[in-house]
C-alpha cells in the first residue's frame, strides 16, 4: 500500500525557520524517517513539497492516478484560508490526515481555524517532527483496517457463492 506525504509551503525551510517553533530538524531528515518506518511495517511512501497552493491540489488529485491509499498533508498557512485544498481533499476521497508541527490552538488567532479538520480522519499538532511519525503511524493503523475488512468482505461474498 502507498502513503503520500504533502508538505505546504515554507517546510522546505525547517531546520532554518523559526528554530525556536519548530526545531532544528530538516524536512530531508523527516522524510527520511517516516520512510524507514513506513517500510518496516510493508507500505510505500512518497514526499511532494510545494510553496504553492494549485500545485499542492495537483498533487492531492493525482494522488488517483498514483494509486495512492491514504494521504498525510500539513498544508501550512495554508490551512487556514485554501478551500481549493479542502475541495482536492474530498474530490480525492481518501484517508487523510492533517499534520501541524506547532500547536495551532496555541499561536495567533488567525491559526486556530483549520478549513480541512473537519473533513480528514484525523488532526495531528504540537509534537515537533514527532507529528509526522504520529500520523503515520494513525495512516498505517487506518490502511491496515481497511484491508482486513476488504478481506472479511471478500471472504464473506465467496461464501456466499458457494451456497
Amino acid at each position: 500500500m502507498k502513503i503520500k506525504v504533502i508538505h505546504g509551503p515554507n517546510l522546505n525551510m525547517l531546520g532554518i525557520r523559526e528554530v525556536n517553533l519548530y526545531g532544528p530538524m530538516k524536512l530531508e531528515d523527516i522524510n527520511k524517517n517516516m520512510e524507514a518506518f513506513a517500510k518496516q511495517n510493508g507500505f510505500e511512501i512518497e514526499f511532494y513539497q510545494s510553496n504553492h497552493e494549485g500545485d499542492i491540489v495537483d498533487a492531492i488529485q493525482e494522488s488517483l492516478n498514483e494509486n495512492v491509499d491514504g494521504i498525510i498533508i500539513n498544508p501550512a498557512a495554508l490551512t487556514h484560508y485554501s478551500v481549493a485544498i479542502r475541495d482536492a481533499i474530498k474530490a480525492v476521497n481518501l484517508p487523510t490526515i492533517e499534520i501541524h508541527m506547532t500547536n495551532t490552538a496555541a499561536r495567533e488567532e488567525f491559526r486556530h481555524k483549520s478549513l480541512i479538520s473537519d473533513i480528514v480522519a484525523g488532526t495531528i499538532t504540537g509534537f515537533g517532527p514527532f507529528s509526522y511519525h504520529l500520523g503515520l503511524i494513525a495512516m498505517i493503523q487506518i490502511l491496515n483496517e481497511i484491508k482486513m475488512a476488504k478481506e472479511a468482505q471478500a471472504k464473506a461474498q465467496a461464501q456466499a457463492n458457494k451456497q
